[in-house]
């Protein structure tokens, strides 16, 4: 009997020393930035000597959770800026209504924004009144608004997740897409169809957009242009290769003259990068900027300040549920080769 005690004690033991282990291990290594609001998806810029963050607004919502995420259903943007990393926070307010969006009809989703002349601008999906995502230019002389949106979205736009890169000769490219709800497998014939499918897992994958800018930011100088992402063989990734495709949250920085797209896997829940010599790629798949982080989305942004680099992404540490999420950020780091060390976001 005492023998069986004993065998007893120790599997307790065993058992409580594994939650300790799996408890140190969801440790999060940085901190929300933000706890008076949910917000989420952060695109991050330094403008006027201050880093500014431009978030989704997460807010809870009656609308029932589906497979296209219509219980993500944003209605404003607030904007979120400090003067250094670890500095005090400034929520701006509401910089974007959707009651001011004339074309719109509900989720504004991941936003980006982007700076020319004298203009900010923010750039951001939203469904229009059939349905259909399309993206949307809003400008301000602040880069913490008040945004004042176009009367329509920008012209052959679609989907989601719009990310504007300038690159060193002064041009601007917005990067965009997203399967699933962001509905890009429905524009696989050039146009939009309600019932276009994923591709099956021998296909190839579904490929992000690009289309450069015109010179005034609200529309494109092109029609938008598949980004191929390739593996190490020189092969487009196929839809079975999940843990690598892309799935949606394009973001683009260049870090010694090499262009560095990335991007989520979606359904595998990994930040991802892939690098190229051109802003148009072709990239190659080279590994994982994040991994998995608590809740289902994954979305980040990669920026430079004052000479380090930084990852801002999102968990749902405060919530515990995937449509009410906060926003985080770290500190990045290239290996001397350029490969980017991979960042777990839990001890």
């Amino acid at each position: 009997m005492k023998e069986r005690n004993f065998s007893i004690y120790a599997s307790a033991l065993f058992l409580l020393s594994q939650i300790s282990i799996a408890q140190q291990k969801k440790q999060p290594i940085s901190q929300p930035l933000v706890k008076h609001i949910y917000t989420a998806d952060p695109s991050a810029h330094v403008f006027e000597g201050k880093i500014y963050i431009y978030p989704s607004h997460d807010i809870e919502t009656n609308v029932s959770r589906d497979a296209d995420g219509a219980k993500f259903d944003m209605k404003d943007f607030h904007i979120l800026s400090m003067d250094k990393i670890g500095g005090k926070v400034t929520d701006h307010g509401v910089a974007l209504d959707l009651k001011d969006v004339p074309w719109a009809s509900k989720q504004l989703w991941a936003p980006d924004a982007a700076y020319k002349n004298g203009t900010y601008y923010l750039f951001f999906p939203a469904k229009d009144q059939e349905g259909i995502f399309r993206i949307g230019v809003a400008t301000s002389k602040k880069p913490s608004g008040p945004f004042k949106a176009e009367k329509k979205p920008i012209e052959g736009s679609f989907s989601i997740d719009p990310a504007v890169f300038k690159d060193s000769d002064g041009s601007y490219y917005m990067y965009f897409g997203g399967i699933w709800g962001g509905q890009l497998q429905r524009w696989k014939t050039g146009k939009y169809e309600e019932n276009g499918a994923l591709q099956k897992s021998n296909e190839k994958a579904l490929l992000p957009k690009i289309a450069k800018l015109s010179s005034d930011l609200k529309s494109f100088s092109e029609s938008p242009k598949d980004i191929q992402i390739l593996d190490e063989q020189g092969n487009l990734l196929l839809e079975g290769n999940n843990d690598k495709r892309f799935f949606e949250a394009a973001w683009m920085h260049k870090y010694r003259g090499k262009y560095y797209f990335s991007y989520s896997t979606g359904d595998t829940h990994f930040i991802s990068y892939a690098t190229g010599d051109s802003p148009y790629g072709p990239f190659t798949y080279k590994g994982v900027v994040l991994n998995p982080v608590e809740g289902w989305t994954n979305h980040h942004s990669i920026v430079e300040v004052k000479g380090k680099w930084y990852l801002f992404y999102h968990d749902v540490q405060i919530s515990g549920q995937t449509h009410l999420r906060n926003v985080k950020v770290t500190e990045l780091h290239h290996n001397p080769d350029g490969t980017i060390q991979t960042i777990s976001a839990y001890k």
